[in-house]
């Protein structure tokens, strides 16, 4: 094990009492001893630094509130690791984590990160956040090994190349958003390869609700995420940004155009539902991953909500590009840190 790297596990707290006793104790079960472990309290108004003290973790306090990326930021700056290995504090991960992560980067010495994925069983048992869970968790196994993003949820990264690109953005994202993305859109920018471990997994603890669901999707990922591709002016073809998710994204648009003029024309209802229907069969792995884990009822129950996805999705792309467009015309647009046109 000497010739593994040290690692420096950060995990970014706000508010995160309840989840981070999990997470500390799995990372103290690990089978890989090499490593330090700094909480970062993001200005924090629980227990959570006392827990992160209690168990012997380096605690950092911010100054300010400055979201995760500020946090990990702080962390990165004070590891002594040549690996920065961040972990959410509602994430468990597994007790082969650590090793798994030390042996990407030993055994592939030209790779500047590593990311993984939840696991099958999602801690809270409500219908919303198993669906949001193993959707998430579907993603990234379908997703490429060599990936055009990160993820920091459990995800890592070689400290001298995190510093070089300034690590994450916090000024721009001060709140959970697409930090981790917008960071491994940078890396690739820069010709760093980005791999995605499929068996590195942890347990997502966090409960869901659709309307933190919907919040989260639509203001977190959909609005950042939609501006920082046309701002790079790149459109990968990854994880969320699939082919078959976008023609399911343009079926769901066609049929809700269509809808109004059905009233006149009650024989397009018939149309809409052929368009609809094509959204499970471009989907079909992703069902038949939710019949295998949580049968049939869970899979049909999982369809409208995997359409109202597309849905809020596109209209939030569409939305973004007449912004875009109205900035490009009538004002001067700012672009991400680091960003060259690929045209």
């Amino acid at each position: 094990m000497d010739n593994h790297p040290y690692i420096s596990v950060i995990i970014p707290v706000y508010n995160a009492e309840k989840f981070l006793a999990g997470c500390l104790d799995a990372i103290s079960s690990s089978s890989f001893r090499k490593y330090e472990l700094i909480v970062v309290d993001d200005c924090s108004t629980d227990e959570s630094a006392k827990v992160g003290h209690d168990r012997g973790a380096k605690i950092l306090r911010m100054s300010r509130q400055s979201g995760p990326g500020g946090a990990r930021n702080l962390g990165a700056k004070n590891a002594a690791g040549e690996i920065l290995f961040f972990v959410d504090a509602d994430v468990v991960v597994k007790p082969d984590t650590l090793e798994r992560v030390a042996a990407n980067f030993k055994n592939h010495p030209e790779v500047a990160a590593v990311f993984g994925s939840y696991d099958e069983e999602p801690a809270e048992q409500n219908f919303i956040s198993q669906y949001k869970n193993l959707f998430h968790r579907f993603v990234h196994q379908q997703g490429s090994t060599e990936a055009s993003t990160f993820w920091a949820g459990c995800g890592a990264v070689r400290r001298e190349i995190f510093l070089a690109l300034d690590g994450f953005d916090a000024e721009r994202y001060p709140r959970p958003a697409i930090e981790d993305i917008e960071l491994g859109y940078r890396m690739r920018q820069q010709g760093h390869r980005i791999l995605l471990d499929k068996q590195l997994q942890g347990k997502h603890l966090k409960r869901w609700t659709l309307r933190s669901m919907l919040h989260a999707d639509i203001f977190r990922r959909a609005v950042p995420w939609s501006t920082l591709i046309l701002e790079s002016e790149n459109m990968v073809n990854d994880l969320n940004l699939q082919t078959s998710d976008r023609i399911s994204a343009g079926l769901v648009a066609l049929s809700l155009l269509i809808l109004p003029f059905s009233i006149f024309a009650p024989q397009l209802l018939l149309l809409i539902v052929g368009l609809l229907a094509l959204v499970p069969l471009l989907n079909y792995k992703l069902y038949l991953f939710f019949f295998h884990r949580k049968g049939l009822t869970f899979a049909i129950l999982a369809f409208p909500l995997h359409l109202l996805y597309y849905l809020y999705s596109g209209v939030t792309f569409v939305l973004c590009w007449c912004r875009h467009q109205f900035v490009h015309l009538f004002g001067r647009e700012s672009r991400p840190k680091n960003y060259e046109s690929d045209s």
